[in-house]
């Protein structure tokens, strides 16, 4: 826990950066901001299903492409 104490005659402003600059020292910006996007982990199931979609969808790609059926530009 991170506690800055206001100075005599110290303007509020000074105090903020002050405090800022204690957080960021410390550490704590940089861990949250790591954290904040993390995902969970994908299950083995959904990884196998995502594989042989993949696979399912390059194997169609590939026909298509064979008899022409695709756009040069893709």
């Amino acid at each position: 826990m991170l506690s800055v104490r206001k100075r005599e005659s110290e303007s509020a402003t000074s105090l903020m950066y002050r405090f800022n600059k204690r957080m960021k020292q410390s550490g704590v910006v940089k861990e949250v901001r790591k954290r904040r996007f993390t995902d969970r982990p994908v299950s083995k199931l959904k990884r196998k299903q995502s594989a042989v979609h993949r696979e399912v969808m390059k194997k169609d790609f590939l026909h298509k492409k064979k008899m022409g059926l695709t756009s040069p530009l893709r």
